[in-house]
């Protein structure tokens, strides 16, 4: 995916998210609700968590350079009284979207993650912040006692993709058996994580593809479900494989 070419999608996507998010935050029973999802947090440290990578990388994409030392967060907390927490949340994402829109998408700036299939972009930034901000407004969904069953639809396709190119493409050694993981959502496509002494690397299968593939584990489900199971929100038992089911585990155990 060309992340630059659908740049005002991704832009739209935060903020939607983000609304959606504060919305969650507005209706939860305390800031001291306890997350399900993300043990150990409650509701005001999601929020501190989701806000302050928002002041983050909004620097870090007007400030640094592709190759550069990694930025030090600022170290600045979220206010705890609810309504000022929500306008910083809000106050939150329009730094980054004002500085996603300054920068451009083409701009490099320094990122985490290797630039094999996902560049050190600033649309490669903004792609990486829409599942942040759409699997933290489900965890914030579940905090406030309004979850939602299913992710947007063309957030979770786009979180699938990401995730596989940003997360899981890199040259670390696997350190098991070479092996073969394909994600098959029903209403999205197909795609196939290949993993060996080489590192991770994926491709999206065509739907011939997908029907001769002998892997040598499939998950199959919903594009939000594969979403969820990519983030281990839902368990990895949950949805049908097909092969060697531990593969998923090892997956979700590998740093």
């Amino acid at each position: 995916m060309t992340e630059h070419l659908y740049f005002p999608t991704l832009l739209r996507m935060i903020d939607e998210r983000s609304a959606a998010f504060r919305a969650a935050v507005a209706a939860a029973p305390s800031l001291d609700a306890d997350v399900p999802s993300c043990p150990g947090w409650t509701m005001y440290d999601l929020a501190n968590h989701l806000s302050e990578g928002d002041r983050f990388w909004a620097y870090i994409v007007l400030n640094t350079e592709p190759g550069a030392e990694r930025p030090s967060k600022d170290g600045l907390a979220a206010p705890r009284e609810r309504e000022a927490l929500i306008t910083w949340l809000a106050d939150s994402t329009e730094q980054l979207l004002t500085a996603l829109r300054e920068a451009g998408p083409d701009r490099g700036c320094w990122a985490w993650w290797e630039p094999l299939a996902s560049p050190h972009t600033v649309a490669a930034v903004a792609r990486r912040r829409v599942p942040e901000s759409l699997i933290h407004t489900y965890d914030a969904q579940l905090a406030s006692g309004t979850p939602q069953e299913l992710l947007p639809r063309t957030e979770a396709v786009d979180a699938i993709e990401e995730f596989l190119a940003t997360v899981c493409t890199v040259t670390v050694p696997w350190p098991g058996e070479p092996a073969t993981m394909d994600y098959h959502a029903a209403d999205a496509g197909s795609w196939r994580q290949t993993l060996d002494a080489a590192g991770s690397r994926f491709t999206r299968l065509t739907a011939a593809e997908a029907a001769e593939s002998k892997p040598t584990a499939a998950v199959y489900g919903t594009a939000s479900e594969i979403a969820l199971i990519m983030y281990m929100r839902i368990p990895a038992g949950s949805l049908r494989m097909e092969g060697d089911a531990d593969l998923l585990h090892q997956l979700q155990e590998w740093d």
